[in-house]
């Protein structure tokens, strides 16, 4: 039996959460406001950019969340309201006072977001008067507008549902993300909201995100530039009736990977869409010392350039690999470290005892032209793990970032 299914769902396809995604002039054209709104009171968490030069959205969100309760969420798109001083911060705390008295709830109980150009001031009327007009269009089918909403250069919508039986009650698990560019490990230029309708202790959904964005949001990379605005927010308003989840659960473990799976979609799917991405990197450290070792070195592969333009040029160095893992940090035995590299169909071992195999030029060439590839690397050295997701570097992206404000 299934622990879990997924489903074509979004925000709004747990119990008592309504969205919208409107267009309200802070981009030329395309929804550029979303809110996510819980019926009730709900438990909040949520993980921020470790980025000194944080937005005034997530000062202000850091704020609100430390009660541990939240009931909506405004997010928008085009601005990033970063880099702009007390101004800033006062521009995040109108918006977020408009939301409060369209929705009739407390500026505390609301995390605000945005994403977009860093260093230009919210063209704050505009904002306002969209939030007002958003207040009023909130609907239970409104999460893939919101999903649309949020985004700026991603290429498509990124969301997921999943549903699962806790104590006889269907318990919904949903997610939506933005992010293309600017996804290095701290997060990024991303967003991230999960709700659920799970009865769950706030201080145990806290813990649980944390968990899951070091294993998920924080294994991934585009360009190895850590942004301002990244945010990771839930949502657990206790909608299914459940009995109440904590550590001691007996289903805990169901909902644990539930929970996980939902934000590992999110966090690859943002990767898939990097910005130019012709091949998806996964890369997975095993039998090491510690799971910090792992994710160091598979992080290291992941952000090498050199690492990164091999692959989009379909071509099979291997040293430039074994390199990324030798200046990791990581203190390792180079002669113990095999290295494999593949795809669904076949790994081909590339490297052992530290030295590169005899393998067949055309086996690798094969393997190269897939989009979807696999870096496996056994340090022989302990019995932690990780594993990380990337993408390659394309012209496309230059071209991209290169004019990135017109």
């Amino acid at each position: 039996m299934e622990k879990f299914q997924v489903f074509d769902g979004d925000i709004t396809s747990p119990k008592g959460f309504k969205a919208c995604g409107i267009h309200i002039g802070i981009k030329k054209k395309n929804k550029d406001i979303a809110l996510i709104v819980s019926d009730v009171l709900a438990e909040g968490a949520a993980v921020f950019t470790t980025n000194k030069a944080c937005a005034a959205p997530v000062k202000l969100s850091k704020e609100n969340i430390q009660g541990g309760k939240a009931q909506a969420i405004l997010v928008n798109s085009g601005n990033a309201n970063a880099c702009t001083g007390k101004e800033g911060y006062e521009n995040a705390k109108k918006m977020v006072e408009a939301a409060a008295e369209g929705l009739n709830l407390s500026f505390e109980s609301i995390l605000v977001a945005s994403t977009g150009v860093i260093g230009v001031p919210l063209p704050m009327d505009t904002i306002l008067k969209g939030i007002n007009k958003a207040t009023k269009v909130l609907s239970y089918e409104g999460g893939l507008d919101a999903a649309e909403a949020i985004l700026t250069t991603d290429t498509g919508v990124k969301k997921i549902a999943v549903s699962l039986e806790i104590d006889g009650e269907e318990v919904t698990i949903a997610g939506i993300a933005k992010g293309s560019g600017m996804i290095h490990p701290n997060m990024a230029t991303m967003l991230a909201f999960v709700t659920t309708d799970a009865k769950i202790k706030g201080e145990f959904l806290q813990k649980l995100l944390k968990h899951a964005v070091d294993r998920t949001y924080n294994m991934i990379t585009v360009d190895g530039d850590t942004s301002t605005n990244d945010s990771v927010n839930a949502m657990a308003n206790g909608m299914a009736e459940n009995a109440m989840l904590d550590e001691n659960h007996p289903e805990i473990d169901k909902f644990k990977e539930a929970f996980h799976y939902v934000n590992e979609f999110l966090a690859k799917t943002i990767v898939a869409d990097g910005e130019g991405a012709t091949k998806f990197l996964e890369v997975e450290v095993q039998n090491s010392k510690s799971f910090a070792d792992a994710k160091d070195i598979a992080m290291s592969i992941l952000n090498s350039n050199l690492v990164k333009t091999a692959f989009f040029g379909e071509d099979g160095n291997w040293g430039r690999i074994v390199c990324s893992i030798g200046y990791s940090g990581v203190d390792i035995d180079m002669e113990k470290v095999t290295v494999y590299l593949g795809n669904e169909n076949a790994m081909l071992k590339i490297v052992e005892e530290g030295q590169g195999t005899a393998y067949k030029e055309d086996e690798m060439e094969n393997i190269l032209k897939h989009k979807k590839l696999k870096i496996l690397v056994d340090l022989h050295a302990g019995v932690e793990k990780a594993k990380g997701w990337g993408c390659d570097l394309s012209y496309e992206y230059v071209k991209i970032n290169g004019a990135y404000r017109s």
